[in-house]
């Protein structure tokens, strides 16, 4: 099992994600549910009737830690999640900086790929979301054994731009910016790029993303890739075989990312 936790699964794919500890601890929707002994007499993929519920009990890696997350503000799904991932490069040992927190969709995703030896620097100016990504942030350090530093900010970018630099004296390797307007802080946050780092800008609107390009052109980055990543999920069909759900395609945001290549 994860360290520190234990995923239950409902038929319905509802998911509970539990601190292991002796003597129980409450579930809604489920009780007190002892979990320490669950995994002695259950184990990982056994099943167990729980509150008139059908439960099965799993270890907890990253896709249940996000399904079974706290949620305050909305979240950045696995989606754009995996791409802002992979296009920023953001590996062991980075420092990763992380603007507009929200409920920490994403940031589970950079606390996992950053290992002990990166550092997570977040901030948010809205502290009843901060609370809520704070937490699972929190859930995720005592999960995963080999996370990353962290260190939180609260208030606005370009308020606490010095802190951060404090915080990242060697600069920064990846600015994330989920923010109501970007321009005033990709102006704060361009200067801490290392030469090499990237910048990705996560925009609901065509407007922002606009606004984004322009901005990151003007403090001197290079634009490598703007868009939106689609998704267009399968289903199986009730006379046999596959086919696409019905529905949309799952947009989200546009997405910028830009390069620091000159000091």
């Amino acid at each position: 099992m994860t360290r520190g936790f234990i995923t239950l699964l409902g038929d319905d794919d509802r998911t509970w994600v539990l601190p292991i500890e002796a003597g129980g601890t409450k579930a809604k929707g489920l009780g007190v549910v002892d979990t320490a002994e669950l995994i002695d007499t259950v184990g990982a993929g056994g099943e167990v009737e729980l509150a008139g519920k059908t439960v099965r009990v799993l270890p907890t890696g990253l896709p249940e830690l996000r399904r079974g997350m706290l949620r305050r503000a909305q979240t950045i799904g696995d989606k754009d999640a995996g791409i802002l991932v992979a296009r920023l490069g953001i590996g062991r040992d980075d420092v990763v900086l992380e603007a507009g927190l929200g409920s920490a969709g994403l940031g589970l995703h950079i606390a996992r790929s950053l290992g002990p030896n990166g550092h997570h620097i977040t901030v948010e100016p809205r502290p009843e979301h901060a609370a809520a990504g704070l937490g699972n942030l929190e859930r995720a350090a005592q999960a995963w054994a080999d996370g990353p530093t962290h260190t939180h900010f609260e208030g606005l970018v370009e308020e606490v731009a010095q802190d951060v630099a404090n915080a990242a004296q060697e600069g920064l390797d990846v600015v994330v910016l989920d923010m109501a307007d970007h321009v005033s802080s990709i102006e704060a946050l361009a200067p801490l790029l290392r030469v090499g780092g990237r910048m990705a800008c996560y925009c609901p609107v065509t407007a922002q993303l606009e606004r984004c390009w322009e901005a990151v052109e003007a403090a001197g980055l290079e634009v490598e890739w703007a868009g939106e990543i689609m998704e267009r999920p399968w289903t199986r069909a009730s006379r046999g075989g596959i086919r696409p759900t019905n529905g949309p395609f799952g947009h989200t945001a546009f997405l910028l990312f830009a390069q620091r290549r000159r000091v």
